[in-house]
């Protein structure tokens, strides 16, 4: 499983990649989704990586992203009752580990909002205008995503 956050604004952004980015629900900064790792979500990941950073998330970091910033239809929040009442799962921990696994989707929870909110980062990011390799925060940072996603919840 990928977590994508968009990083960048929505200030001149090409058509092209705007229309990706809503594909992705990444539709303002600091917005956060969930993928899968299909060769066609790989490469819208890779046609928006100017505008997003993302990276492979593990299970713990994912409980905690669901259970603090997790929103159902008229935002109320995710909670281990709903998740129990309308899964087959005991927990948000237990969803969120089946989630990383493949053997569920965060989109089969009813009336569940696709994207999550976040903070800016605390300590902010290095710069927005080069990629994780080169010292930036754009593109992909592999496992380092689990340590953004903390610092933004």
């Amino acid at each position: 499983m990928i977590a994508a956050i968009r990083i960048r604004g929505t200030v001149n952004v090409r058509g092209e990649i705007e229309d990706t980015m809503k594909m992705l629900h990444l539709t303002r900064a600091n917005n956060c989704s969930l993928v899968r790792e299909d060769p066609s979500y790989m490469g819208m990941l890779q046609k928006t990586k100017d505008y997003i950073t993302y990276g492979q998330i593990d299970g713990e970091t994912l409980s905690e992203l669901i259970a603090k910033r997790g929103m159902l239809v008229g935002d109320k929040p995710v909670t281990d009752d709903y998740v129990k009442e309308h899964t087959d799962f005991g927990s948000i921990r237990e969803l969120a580990e089946a989630i990383v696994e493949g053997k569920a989707d965060y989109k089969d929870l009813p009336e569940v909002k696709p994207l999550f909110r976040l903070h800016p980062p605390i300590k902010g990011f290095k710069t927005v205008k080069r990629h994780y390799s080169v010292g930036g925060s754009l593109g992909n940072r592999g496992e380092a995503i689990n340590e953004l996603i903390r610092r933004m919840l």
